[in-house]
């Protein structure tokens, strides 16, 4: 099973504030659904909760230490370990890792491809970060621009990472 990532962040590795998206880019929204859309999400459960609700059109894996959660259309698990297993035993060809922060820290390691967006604006009171990336450890296989539009307020690119 291919294990990737997407996210998006900022000039500043930053991908959120106080639990939610720092900017409103519907562009890498559909982005976003367009490529999760029927495979595996796993998530932390803050970023479940900043969502609010489970994923359409998606299994939801949610990572947790609350014993207690529970949330109907989501598999709860208690490590990423676990949650891993569960996509293998849905039989799907690639799980996606959505965050949050240290769902992203604890699994980058396991990535076999990363989807980057990439938005250019420095969001100075960020509050969640992507992790570090050794970029000569990955090829860049694809890479789509796009500037500024009436509903897209920054410059952004859709990128493609595969491991070396």
């Amino acid at each position: 099973m291919i294990i990737s990532t997407i996210v998006a962040v900022g000039n500043n590795n930053v991908i959120g504030v106080d639990n939610d998206l720092p900017w409103h880019m519907p562009a890498d929204l559909q982005f976003f659904k367009k490529t999760t859309l029927g495979f595996n999400v796993l998530m932390g459960r803050k970023s479940f909760d900043s969502v609010g609700r489970p994923l359409p059109g998606r299994t939801n894996i949610v990572v947790t230490r609350q014993n207690s959660f529970y949330h109907s259309g989501v598999i709860t698990v208690h490590s990423i370990q676990e949650g891993i297993l569960e996509a293998k035993k849905n039989n799907q060809e690639e799980l996606f890792i959505i965050g949050g922060s240290n769902v992203y820290t604890q699994t980058k390691d396991l990535w076999n491809k990363l989807y980057l967006t990439k938005i250019d604006v420095d969001i100075p009171n960020g509050t969640a970060f992507f992790p570090e990336i050794n970029f000569s450890n990955w090829n860049h296989t694809w890479e789509e621009k796009h500037k500024a539009d009436e509903k897209n307020p920054h410059d952004f690119s859709f990128n493609l990472f595969t491991r070396k």
